[in-house]
């Protein structure tokens, strides 16, 4: 235990239960693990604490922790919501979820019969905040080419569905349950595609978006023949994708420190499902801006980091 429940004094908005009683019966667990990650969850942690006005009680596991004895452990206290983190979070929470009112965050990817039970807020950004910058920063766009795992990101594709519907896009969402599969996608939708008219989204998909064999051949030929890829990974924008969105982990504490208050008030208004990351700030690639004949200048200003640095 690194942190210690002390209850603050925000009330909840239409308040039943009140923030500082909620600090004090909400637990957060997540793995343990190294630099940079362990700052990410320090500062989700820090975000929800901010939200609820005072400190809560936070578990960090190893990763060969049993989930059964952690969950024991939670059963020891007063506890009436328990926010997992990362998937170490998200087995304790499973194993938890028909006593008490339980949701995840910060997780990468998840299959949809993960979260039957309780609700799985993803790292994957909201495919309405992907496309909407994607029409800022290049209106003449008509269609974007996605390739995913149905088992992975059937979600995000019917997500992405209609936010392209909101943006005046066409998507052309193909299915591929391999990488082998993924690669002939997208050799044959790079060969056919109209620079002028299309784009290329990478989701977070290991499934279909290998960051070496998949990545390498995406980016290259998307540079050749000037077609605009972009990314739900933040990584990729560093190798040479025109832009994506990552997590701004301080609004992503508040956010769930919201979603945990709503649980809390009501265990039954917390509908089971994955959830997309709403909560996020942006980065682009200038040089691939230029190389695509943005305005560089007018575009960077809007990003929160901007490549390469130098």
């Amino acid at each position: 235990m690194l942190r210690q429940a002390l209850g603050g004094a925000v009330a909840l908005a239409g308040g039943s239960v009140l923030a500082a009683e909620l600090g004090r019966s909400l637990v957060v667990v997540y793995p343990e693990l190294g630099e940079p990650f362990r700052q990410v969850f320090t500062t989700i942690i820090e975000g929800i604490e901010d939200k609820l006005g005072g400190a809560v009680t936070s578990f960090a596991i190893a990763n060969n922790a049993n989930p059964a004895q952690v969950a024991d452990d939670v059963r020891k206290r007063d506890v009436k919501v328990l926010i997992g983190l990362g998937r170490g979070g998200m087995r304790v929470a499973a194993a938890l979820a028909d006593e008490l009112a339980v949701m995840v965050g910060c997780v990468v990817s998840v299959q949809e019969s993960e979260a039957r039970s309780f609700p799985i807020h993803t790292l994957a950004p909201d495919p309405a905040l992907l496309l909407g910058r994607l029409k800022r920063l290049k209106p003449a766009t008509r269609r974007v080419h996605l390739v995913y795992d149905p088992k992975l990101n059937a979600w995000l594709a019917k997500l992405a569905r209609e936010a392209a519907r909101v943006e005046g896009l066409e998507l052309l969402a193909q299915e591929a349950g391999d990488q082998a599969e993924a690669l002939r996608a997208y050799t044959q939708l790079l060969a056919s595609a109209d620079p002028t008219r299309d784009a290329v989204w990478l989701p977070q998909d290991p499934t279909t978006v290998d960051d070496n064999v998949v990545l390498t051949l995406v980016l290259k030929e998307g540079w050749n023949r000037n077609i605009a890829v972009f990314s739900s990974h933040l990584a990729h924008v560093k190798r040479g994708a025109l832009f994506s969105l990552y997590p701004d982990n301080h609004e992503l504490g508040r956010s769930l420190a919201v979603s945990a208050q709503r649980l809390a008030s009501s265990p039954k208004s917390g509908a089971a499902g994955v959830l997309p990351l709403r909560q996020a700030r942006a980065a682009i690639n200038i040089r691939t801006a230029a190389h695509l004949g943005l305005d560089v200048a007018s575009v960077q200003a809007g990003f929160d980091l901007v490549y390469p640095s130098s």
